[in-house]
């Protein structure tokens, strides 16, 4: 949270929780390899916060649970994974006062195939103005320790952090054009290192399924960037961090 807490915070500022009494949580794994989606043991009623607990939605991941699509984060896996775990601070603040549940899904390493699949899966969800989705995912992992030291084409002679930055600002541009195909076509030509794609590429699936049912018209623009540190060696390293809205009609 020392890196990004500040850009972060930024995707919290318009949350209005009177209308919200459920939080979809979906973040990368880090530490599993799973080709599906998984939902938390069934022996944990709540997460636990320094603000105090929240307590899952235990029905609906029941439910969930029933097709037959998901599979289970044991508790060991779950309690090491950060992706999820450092955005419940900011939902048990912004939601403080409020009765609301919480349904964290790890989104595992999908084929675009299977996040349309996950997309039409919960975009009856995402059409519920009761229902909050939020993605974690930061952007670029830059530098030799991170295995990507990528070069946008004509930004060569630019500094290292202006050229991630732009390399960066065309996956955001991708995003909020809310085209899941424009996103993946974005990360098959620059290979960038946003460890959350998979959970982005769920949640723009399933506002095309809302789109093309022409049932919500979203907008989706972001709000705030940053780096870890301004690279200007080659054999320097940064992670980027971006903080994005997705709005649905009023």
């Amino acid at each position: 949270l020392s890196y990004c807490a500040a850009t972060g915070a930024y995707g919290y500022c318009g949350v209005d929780k009177q209308r919200v009494r459920r939080v979809f949580l979906l973040g990368p794994c880090h530490h599993v390899s799973s080709p599906v989606c998984s939902l938390p043991h069934p022996s944990l009623q709540h997460y636990g916060t320094p603000l105090g607990p929240i307590p899952l939605d235990t029905q609906i991941i029941s439910r969930l649970r029933e097709s037959g699509r998901f599979g289970t984060t044991s508790v060991e896996d779950d309690e090491e994974e950060h992706s999820l775990e450092l955005h419940l601070p900011y939902i048990a603040h912004v939601m403080s006062g409020k009765e609301f549940t919480l349904v964290p899904v790890m989104v595992g390493s999908l084929n675009t195939a299977s996040e349309a699949d996950y997309g039409r899966l919960f975009a009856p969800f995402l059409d519920d103005a009761e229902n909050l989705f939020i993605v974690s995912s930061d952007f670029c992992h830059w530098g030799e320790r991170f295995g990507y030291t990528y070069v946008l084409p004509g930004t060569q002679s630019t500094p290292i952090h202006s050229s991630i930055k732009q390399l960066d600002e065309l996956g955001m541009r991708a995003i909020e054009s809310m085209q899941p195909s424009r996103f993946s076509s974005y990360l098959g030509q620059t290979k960038n290192t946003i460890c959350g794609r998979h959970p982005i590429g769920v949640l723009l699936n399933a506002v095309a399924t809302l789109a093309q049912s022409g049932r919500s018209a979203f907008s989706l623009r972001f709000l705030d960037y940053s780096q870890s540190s301004q690279v200007t060696r080659a054999n320097g390293s940064s992670v980027s961090y971006a903080a994005g809205v997705l709005t649905a009609p009023q």
